[in-house]
């Protein structure tokens, strides 16, 4: 009937416009063109084909399907969650060697970890309350990128100086405590923070960092059992820099120094990241795929009017 192909006309000639906006907003793929194929698919259709008697015939049983390549590379929106499940599918293709480590290592961003290492001073009732007076950044390869004096919103009581290494001195060219808080977050923004018992460097902050992107080596079993001690210990810094990295830190009475904490804390990370970001990976819930951009689902269903209001075609135009 007339009526019926005008009404299948019109409802075509929709789906065709809401097609064609999906693509300009870049949330659906073009169609593809009929009668082409992928390589990938046209061989995998070749490999199941054998002759018999001068003709082509499907061969029977299964066929072994190849094995799906990994990109060596992510987008520079990727997520740091995305970076630690790419890190471990990339490590876990190798033999776990170090220098399978050192030759991946580029391709895993390492701009995306940084250590941070606080120093504080006791400023309140008796010099018990602990403000930031020192913070320290480096970067995955232990270059400074923020090392800075800060003054406490109270004044100070007790320096600390044997564990701090904070003077009087220092804090003439100290930088307001607001200041160096929004320099320091701006630096840690989206990134993924190594630190040795790092709740304290967050607290003295007055700050909370996502705890997927955060990696404290106080708090990895790993790094105990490495070292011969028990893995449920609370180790200290020292203690597993000298028995891991043989190096000895926070020795004699000038205090520690926070930028060679960060800097040990960032070994010690490196020392065991491949297991550490493995294990991290495979504990991670996967996430729902979008059903709109996920290529696997039918996009079709999406042009059914029941998801298109009266009034958005018109407004997206």
């Amino acid at each position: 009937p007339e009526g019926h192909s005008k009404k299948k006309s019109r409802k075509h000639q929709r789906f065709m416009e809401r097609r064609t906006l999906l693509e300009q907003k870049g949330l659906l793929s073009p169609p593809k063109r009929p009668g082409t194929q992928t390589p990938m698919a046209g061989l995998e259709a070749r490999s199941t084909l054998t002759k018999v008697d001068d003709t082509t015939a499907p061969r029977c049983g299964k066929v072994p399907k190849p094995k799906q390549a990994v990109s060596t590379s992510l987008s520079p929106s990727a997520s740091p969650d995305s970076i630690a499940r790419h890190h471990s599918v990339l490590l876990s293709q190798g033999n776990g060697s170090s220098k399978r480590v050192r030759t991946s290592s580029p391709l895993l961003r390492p701009s995306k970890y940084v250590a941070i290492d606080c120093e504080m001073v006791g400023t309140g009732p008796q010099g018990r309350l602990s403000e930031l007076a020192r913070c320290s950044v480096v970067s995955y390869d232990g270059d400074v990128i923020y090392d800075k004096y800060i003054q406490p919103e109270l004044p100070i009581v007790d320096y600390r100086t044997r564990w701090s290494g904070i003077t009087k001195q220092h804090m003439k060219r100290a930088i307001p405590f607001k200041a160096a808080q929004a320099e320091i977050l701006k630096i840690l923004k989206d990134k993924i923070v190594v630190g040795h018992a790092i709740h304290n460097d967050f607290q003295a902050l007055k700050y909370f960092h996502p705890k997927d992107r955060t990696r404290d080596t106080s708090r990895i079993p790993v790094l105990n059992e490495r070292a011969g001690l028990p893995g449920s210990a609370s180790v200290s810094l020292k203690s597993l820099a000298r028995h891991l990295l043989h190096k000895k830190i926070q020795v004699g009475c000038k205090g520690h120094s926070s930028v060679e904490d960060a800097q040990t804390a960032m070994e010690l990370y490196r020392l065991v990241e491949v297991q550490w970001e493995t294990e991290l990976a495979c504990s991670l819930p996967p996430r729902p795929p979008s059903p709109v951009t996920d290529p696997a689902a039918d996009s079709n269903q999406y042009m059914d009017d029941q998801y298109w209001p009266t009034d958005l075609m018109a407004s997206s135009l």
